[in-house]
């Protein structure tokens, strides 16, 4: 299973083959950057390795505040994160998502206005990636190693589509939208969300890196309620008890996310059309979702993006005593009032600007 790192340049071997491409499309100036990062202890990149221990991605991101005039046209005064340099070798998995994930996460966590990076023409997969999370075409850079396009995602509110892969990570919380409470069992929370860990303290969500650290996730179950959920509705996570201690203390709430879809497992044409939609986003292998797809027995799939983990984590008895949850009410999907979600929100210490109201 490859490995997603936040390293300082100086322990990146940059005389690995995958830099190679880098090194021919940035002929002019790219080893002397290199060297510069490599002699300043501040810089870090996100570097990805495979199963073999050889990179497989790498990313750098950036804080720029002021214009930025080496693009036509140039960009106004504001605060942006600049994708400084990416690249990663697909092989049909979370990859991409990965990397996006958190330069998400580093964006909220600057406030910046807006998200910029600059890839050449030729790069149609990075640049559709880009597309899918809201990036648009802006303008152009030319410098001596030719022309890149510079793809902008704006991070003002004013500004979403309603589209909700387009409009990531920002959460709707309009009065008219419906918020549950989703339980999850432990082994299979903690392959779903890795860097919503069940501590008190907030996670340093910057420095997580785990490899299903990914935007899309699925959830399989037979909780007949799950049919009543639709597109767009939030979910908060609900990890129940690892029976390490009391449930009161030991189940908790841990992230917030957005439903994509909500489908009945008979409404696929076939088991592989089935599979070709859960195995990248589901916990379960292959083999797994192919037994599941012949047994009938977890018959809801629900489609969801992974918005924010949680800063802190409220437990059952905090969301009883103070959020106002039944606690004679079975909690596997439960439907949350505005007011228990904003209390929710409040006492979750989430970063506001995250949220659409």
């Amino acid at each position: 299973m490859d490995k997603l790192k936040h390293l300082q340049f100086s322990d990146i071997d940059f005389n690995d083959v995958f830099f190679d491409s880098l090194k021919s499309d940035y002929a002019h100036g790219f080893i002397e950057w290199i060297n510069k990062k490599i002699n300043d202890n501040t810089q870090y990149a996100y570097v990805l390795y495979d199963e073999n221990n050889k990179i497989d991605g790498f990313m750098y991101l950036k804080i720029e505040t002021g214009v930025i005039d080496d693009i036509t046209p140039s960009l106004p005064h504001a605060n942006y994160l600049k994708i400084g340099t990416f690249k990663f070798n697909p092989r049909g998995t979370l990859r991409g998502q990965r990397f996006i994930k958190k330069v998400f996460d580093h964006a909220i966590n600057e406030k910046v206005n807006g998200i910029y990076v600059t890839a050449f023409g030729k790069h149609h997969a990075l640049i559709e990636l880009f597309r899918i999370y809201g990036f648009n075409l802006y303008g152009k850079k030319t410098s001596i190693n030719g022309e890149e396009n510079v793809l902008l995602r704006s991070m003002d509110k004013t500004s979403l589509t309603g589209n909700l892969l387009s409009d990531y990570p920002y959460i709707r919380n309009s009065v008219n939208q419906r918020k549950y409470l989703l339980s999850i069992y432990p082994e299979f929370h903690t392959r779903l969300f890795p860097d919503s860990r069940l501590i008190n303290e907030s996670p340093n969500i910057l420095q997580d890196v785990s490899h299903s650290n990914s935007i899309r996730k699925i959830y399989i179950c037979a909780i007949p309620k799950a049919i009543q959920i639709q597109p767009n509705d939030n979910i908060v996570i609900y990890r129940t008890t690892d029976n390490n201690g009391p449930a009161h203390y030991r189940s908790v709430i841990t992230s917030i996310c957005v439903v994509e879809a909500v489908r009945n497992i008979n409404s696929f044409n076939n088991e592989d059309a089935f599979i070709d939609f859960c195995k990248r986003y589901s916990v379960f292998s292959e083999k797994e979702l192919r037994q599941h797809y012949r047994h009938k027995r977890y018959p809801y799939v629900i489609s969801f993006t992974y918005n924010l983990a949680l800063p802190k984590r409220l437990n059952r008895a905090i969301l009883i005593n103070k959020i106002g949850l039944n606690s004679s009410e079975r909690w596997s999907i439960m439907q949350l009032t505005n007011e228990q979600f904003n209390h929710i929100i409040e006492l979750s210490n989430i970063d506001e600007s995250i949220i659409v109201n």
